[in-house]
C-alpha cells in the first residue's frame, strides 16, 4: 500500500501539470495542507487561484463544497440554520457549507465583515456555535479562501482577527513565458483538471499531519524562530508585531515542510523561506510608513536579513 507521503508527492506532481511554472506556491499550498492550516489566495484575477484549490480538492478523496462570498450572504448561509418541523414542533438543525472537509470560500472579501466572521470560530477552533449549541467540524478541515487585491469596490476588506487565522497568504502571480505556452498546449485537448482523480484520502491527511507533530526542531533553530517573531513586535515601522499564534503556525509549517522534504528535523532555510509567507499579513504598518509606501513584506525581508542563521 503506497505512503501517503509519496501520494502527496505525487499528487504535487499533477498540481504543477495543472498550474505551470508555479511550484514553490503548490509547494507551500501543500505545506499548510499537511499542518492543518488555511491558506488565502490573495492575486488577480484569471491567475488560477479558484483552479489551483479547485485541483487540490479533486486529488483528495474528501468532502468538498465552495461558497461565492457576496454582500448579500449571510452567516447562516454559511454555517447552517435551524428548521421548523410542523410534524413533531421541534426546530431541527440543516448544516451549512462549513460541515465538509474543504471549504473554498471564493472571493471572500465581498463579503460583509459579519459574514466574515462567521469563519472565525470554524478556522480556529474546527466548530460553529450555532441554535444554541456547539458543533464540531469534520477531520480534516481546511479553508482555501480566495480574493482579489486591486478591487476594492463592492468588497470589505479583511480585517486582522480574520487575517490571523490563516496560516499563509499566497500569491500566484503571472506565469513565465515558457509555462504560459505550455499552458495553452494543454488546454487544446481540454482542462486537465478535469481528468483528476483522488489520490488521498482523509486518513492519509490524519496521518501525515501526525508525523509532522514528531519532526523536531533543535534548539538553535527554535531560538531562530522566535527571534524572527520578536524582531516584529520590536520593529518600530510596525504598529502590530507577530502574535504567539504566528510563532505555532510557522513553527508547524516548518515541520510540515520538513516532512515533505523526507527529514525528521527542521532547518533554518524553511524557518526563513515560510516566514514570507507565514508573517507579513500578520503585520500591521504604522500609519506614516503606509503613506510614505513601505509595506509589511520589504520590512519583513529586511528583518530576514538582520537576524542572524544558525549555523
Amino acid at each position: 500500500m503506497p505512503d501517503p507521503l509519496e501520494k502527496l508527492h505525487e499528487a504535487e506532481s499533477r498540481l504543477n501539470r495543472i498550474i505551470r511554472g508555479k511550484s514553490t506556491v503548490i509547494r507551500h499550498l501543500l505545506t499548510a495542507f499537511v499542518a492543518g492550516g488555511n491558506v488565502l489566495l490573495d492575486d488577480v484575477p484569471g491567475v488560477g487561484k479558484t483552479t489551483l484549490a479547485k485541483a487540490l480538492a479533486k486529488l483528495v478523496d474528501a468532502n468538498f463544497a465552495r461558497v461565492q462570498f457576496t454582500p448579500d450572504l449571510l452567516p447562516a448561509d454559511i454555517l447552517g440554520t435551524s428548521i421548523y418541523n410542523p410534524k413533531d414542533g421541534t426546530f431541527q438543525f440543516r448544516p451549512g457549507p462549513v460541515f465538509t472537509n474543504i471549504l473554498l470560500a471564493d472571493e471572500i472579501n465581498r463579503a460583509s465583515p459579519r459574514t466574515q466572521s462567521a469563519l472565525l470560530e470554524c478556522m480556529c477552533e474546527h466548530q460553529i456555535s450555532a441554535g444554541g449549541a456547539t458543533r464540531p467540524l469534520s477531520a480534516p478541515f481546511m479553508v482555501i479562501a480566495t480574493q482579489n487585491p486591486i478591487e476594492f469596490q463592492g468588497t470589505y476588506p479583511l480585517p486582522e482577527a480574520q487575517l490571523d487565522r490563516f496560516m499563509m497568504r499566497l500569491s500566484l502571480g503571472y506565469p513565465e513565458a515558457e509555462a504560459e505556452n505550455a499552458m495553452l498546449l494543454d488546454r487544446r485537448r481540454g482542462n486537465p483538471a478535469d481528468e483528476l482523480e483522488p489520490l488521498l484520502n482523509c486518513a492519509d491527511l490524519l496521518d501525515l499531519n501526525e508525523r509532522m507533530k514528531t519532526v523536531g526542531i533543535e534548539e538553535s533553530v527554535s531560538d531562530y524562530l522566535l527571534a524572527i517573531i520578536r524582531a516584529t513586535r520590536n520593529e518600530s515601522r510596525l504598529a502590530l508585531g507577530a502574535s504567539p499564534r504566528a510563532a505555532l503556525l510557522l513553527s508547524d509549517a516548518a515541520r510540515a515542510a520538513a516532512l515533505l522534504a523526507g527529514r525528521d528535523y527542521v532547518l533554518p532555510d524553511e524557518v526563513r523561506e515560510l516566514a514570507m509567507v507565514v508573517l507579513p499579513h500578520r503585520l500591521v504598518i504604522d500609519s506614516k510608513t503606509r503613506y510614505s509606501g513601505g509595506s509589511a513584506v520589504e520590512i519583513m525581508r529586511e528583518i530576514l536579513e538582520q537576524v542572524r542563521i544558525p549555523r
